[in-house]
């Protein structure tokens, strides 16, 4: 399946998985809604018409004690009136409630008119109102009252039955709507947390894998299968394409500079050689302006023979061929070697040079002594060749969590801060060239990091023109004779910078 079709497969699922709540809310919002409408047609419909049918049979009873007053027949048409208004209100209350009780009352009220007439005619005809009420419409009311009874106990209990409906028709609707809520919710996040995998796991493989090939291992192990049928099998196929074809150019041009650098050992040396002999006289004496030539000649030509070596060692260890050979090495003696090497030029050039070490570096470190000696060389006589007469080159360690902190700094010319990250570049010299006393080549910095590197350490630099250079390295205090691996870091070092 093909990520675009995974994630639309996804999105589709979450959204009918969060559709379902509303459904199902919306169908128990559908059986409260018949509930309501139910008790508003009928309980509710019966109570209105039994309230209106107690007001009309009030009525009706004061009409009636009317009569027995007046005696005429505007209140015995009004008495009519009422009873009329009575029954049409019980026949509301019949179709309402459908009970056996509303309708015996609908056929007492039907037979209380001629009841009214008979009253009204026994007054008429000089009976006592009282006597006649109390024989033939008192009776009447009496047994519609009695009717009444069961009819509003019951539409009582009706409303009670229904409103308890409704109430449990909304808890259970609550109930149901936050339980599927739950389960849509958990099933969106298992869906959510499956797409997020099957998408992260891939860019972080293919992310880990960009990381080595621009640390320098151009053929990385790719924790992602080629065989996959979406866009990341393809992206795989891809990254496993370019990494070889990175990994051969490489390859080429490490042999290239190998053999190229190796073959301009041979022709140099035999120049070097030829221009000794000459010097020595070997092919007849030579004049002063000859030897002047000569000497400047043999002086390009040993600058060219060691512009070979640094870039074939620099070529080497990209390569990944630049091994080191660590072994126990007293610190001390290297720094007193290294005080010893550069006191004479320290001298010559009026630059006061100090050796420290602080209390608790390791008397022994396991190092490659060579290289070692090769990189701190390198980084004091670039600051001698940038310290002026009067300044100071300082040479310091300092124990550093299982490693040892190196410091050379010096009171030189400085790097402007824009070109600090290039320095270690491979050809590449700072604008303060002209403050050096020579001019290098611009590939000793780039052997001094790699030799760094493949002892697991790290070097920076810190500058500030006219003020001086600190050049800081972190070395672990035992090496193994591993090739330079870009992953190592050392954290503290990370806090110089």
């Amino acid at each position: 399946m093909t990520l675009r079709a995974r994630l639309a497969l996804g999105l589709a699922i979450i959204a009918v998985v969060l559709l379902v709540p509303l459904l199902v809310v919306r169908e128990r919002l559908g059986r409260l809604h018949t509930q309501v409408i139910e008790l508003r047609d009928r309980e509710f419909k019966a109570s209105l018409a039994l309230g209106k049918l107690r007001d009309a049979l009030g009525d009706v009873a004061g009409r009636e004690t009317a009569l027995g007053i007046v005696k005429n027949d505007t209140v015995h048409r009004q008495l009519l009136e009422a009873i009329r208004t009575a029954q049409g209100h019980a026949a509301t209350l019949t179709s309402a409630s459908q009970d056996s009780a509303a309708r015996t009352l609908v056929t007492k009220l039907e037979a209380m008119p001629e009841l009214a007439v008979r009253e009204y005619e026994a007054i008429k005809a000089g009976a006592d109102p009282d006597s006649v009420s109390a024989a033939i419409m008192g009776p009447a009311m009496a047994e519609v009252e009695r009717a009444i009874r069961p009819i509003e106990s019951s539409i009582l209990n009706a409303t009670s039955t229904r409103v308890e409906q409704a109430e449990s028709a909304l808890d259970e609707a609550e109930k149901l709507s936050a339980a599927a809520l739950i389960v849509a919710l958990a099933l969106a996040t298992v869906i959510a947390i499956w797409l997020t995998r099957s998408i992260s796991g891939p860019v972080q493989a293919l992310e880990r894998g960009m990381r080595a090939v621009a640390e320098g291992e151009l053929e990385p192990p790719l924790d992602l299968s080629s065989q996959r049928a979406d866009e990341f099998g393809r992206l795989a196929v891809s990254f496993r394409t370019m990494s070889r074809q990175l990994a051969e150019l490489d390859k080429l041009k490490a042999e290239f500079v190998s053999v190229a650098s190796h073959e301009l050992k041979t022709p140099i040396n035999v120049i070097l050689g030829y221009l000794q002999l000459m010097q020595d006289g070997m092919f007849g004496p030579l004049s002063a302006k000859q030897t002047e030539v000569l000497t400047t000649i043999e002086s390009q030509g040993k600058t060219l023979a060691r512009l070979a070596a640094h870039l074939l060692d620099v070529t080497r260890f990209e390569a990944g061929g630049g091994r080191i050979d660590p072994r126990p090495l007293r610190l001390a003696a290297l720094f007193e070697e290294l005080e010893r090497a550069f006191h004479v030029l320290a001298v010559q050039r009026g630059v006061e040079f100090r050796v420290t070490m602080a209390d608790g570096v390791p008397n022994e470190v396991r190092w490659d002594e060579d290289r070692i000696n090769e990189v701190m060389g390198n980084l004091l006589a670039n600051a001698f060749k940038f310290t002026g007469a009067g300044g100071h080159v300082e040479l310091s360690a300092a124990p550093s969590d299982r490693s040892v902190r190196i410091e050379v700094r010096d009171s030189g010319a400085g790097i402007p801060p824009e070109q600090l990250p290039h320095i270690f570049q491979k050809f590449y010299q700072a604008d303060n060239q002209g403050a050096a006393s020579a001019r290098g080549s611009g590939l000793g910095l780039a052997i001094a990091k790699e030799i760094v590197e493949a002892h697991h350490g790290t070097i920076r630099c810190e500058s500030t023109v006219g003020e001086g250079t600190t050049f800081t390295l972190l070395l672990p205090d035992e090496v193994d004779a591993r090739r330079r691996t870009d992953q190592h870091r050392t954290p503290e070092l990370e806090a110089v910078s």
